[in-house]
């Protein structure tokens, strides 16, 4: 006899609730598998940096990233030319080949209206917290983000490196002494050091250390004591000048527009927080190294030009920026933010500047 639903036993009715139950668990851990099996979000980031030197100033942060966003993305670390040259950097980024740069403007060939004033833009800055001062609170970082928003291009943040210095194999004591030296250099650095007799070249970065060996370069003005004490260069060359042309390399990391805008909100807050980190990290162990390696260092001897004679150096300086604040209105507006900082930090006197 077929039963009706009122003739259903309590232990039949136990037995269809139980299988019901099975089947719903049972859906719960197919669907599972599903949620963990997506493949993680890959990214490709490129520094400027040699392996050496990317120990320092970025493959903590990443390493911190990768740790922190527990499988949900993993960013794949390259050093300086790895995957395409340096030079090139910018429009591979934009056109999605690799994902993200961390680099100067000036370096990448950026063809914003700011890329001047990346890397080692003269006596832009006299210390390395004037950078993040500049771009956080004198309104850098709102012009950044404005001009590579117009080439599609999501500019991130800009921080500060060390002071630009020349590391020779001949001892420099005056302006004299430099004139003729091929100097592996930044792009606008090399332009303004031009009025004083230098020949800036452009090679790739890891090929530095050799062409200073055979006699293809008679020097570098590309970092503080620090790095050329890190990445080699210290021991191939002999001395090092104390004069320096800007007292913080600035730069930036920055990413394709279409993938950073991809990416989960809680993601894109992990980056900017090991971007900060990164940061950090380079302030204290650029400006301890500068110092430690001036004074313990035992691989170049120091030299300097006379106080005098390089002030007419930083005059020079100030005729470059109006040159270059000529050139557009973007430009102009970055130079009077840079002549109204700089004034403000004199004014202010000790500790923000000495005069």
């Amino acid at each position: 006899m077929t039963k009706t639903p009122r003739d259903l036993s309590k232990r039949d009715f136990l037995k269809k609730a139980g299988t019901g139950s099975a089947a719903v668990v049972a859906g719960s851990t197919l669907a599972a598998p599903y949620v963990k099996a997506q493949s993680p979000i890959k990214w490709r980031l490129q520094t400027y940096a040699g392996p050496a030197l990317a120990e320092h100033v970025i493959k903590p942060s990443i390493d911190a990233f990768n740790k922190v966003a527990n499988g949900e993305m993993e960013i794949e670390l390259y050093f300086a030319d790895q995957l395409v040259p340096t030079g090139e950097l910018f429009r591979a980024m934009q056109r999605g080949t690799i994902d993200a740069v961390q680099s100067d403007d000036d370096s990448i060939a950026s063809p914003t209206e700011v890329s001047v004033f990346g890397g080692y833009f003269p006596f832009a800055c006299r210390y390395s917290l004037d950078v993040p001062v500049l771009f956080s609170q004198w309104g850098l970082a709102e012009i950044w983000e404005a001009e590579y928003e117009k080439v599609g291009v999501k500019w991130l943040s800009a921080g500060a490196w060390d002071p630009c210095h020349f590391a020779t194999k001949d001892p420099i004591n005056t302006l004299e002494d430099l004139k003729g030296k091929r100097v592996f250099t930044f792009p606008t650095a090399g332009r303004f050091l031009t009025r004083f007799g230098v020949v800036p070249v452009t090679l790739p970065w890891e090929d530095i250390e050799i062409a200073v060996q055979t006699g293809e370069l008679d020097g570098i003005a590309w970092s503080g004591i620090t790095e050329d004490y890190t990445v080699g260069w210290a021991d191939v060359t002999d001395y090092f000048l104390t004069n320096n042309i800007s007292g913080a390399w600035c730069g930036s990391y920055f990413a394709n527009m279409d993938k950073w805008n991809e990416l989960p909100a809680h993601l894109q807050e992990l980056f900017k927080l090991c971007m900060d980190s990164s940061h950090y990290y380079r302030q204290h162990w650029y400006w301890g190294g500068e110092a430690k390696l001036r004074t313990e260092g035992t691989k170049m001897k120091l030299t300097s030009i006379a106080d005098e004679e390089w002030a007419t150096v930083e005059a020079a300086a100030r005729e470059f920026w109006d040159e270059i604040a000529a050139e557009s209105e973007t430009k102009a507006k970055v130079v009077q933010i840079l002549k109204d900082y700089n004034a403000a930090m004199e004014k202010a006197g000790r500790p923000y500047r000495y005069t």
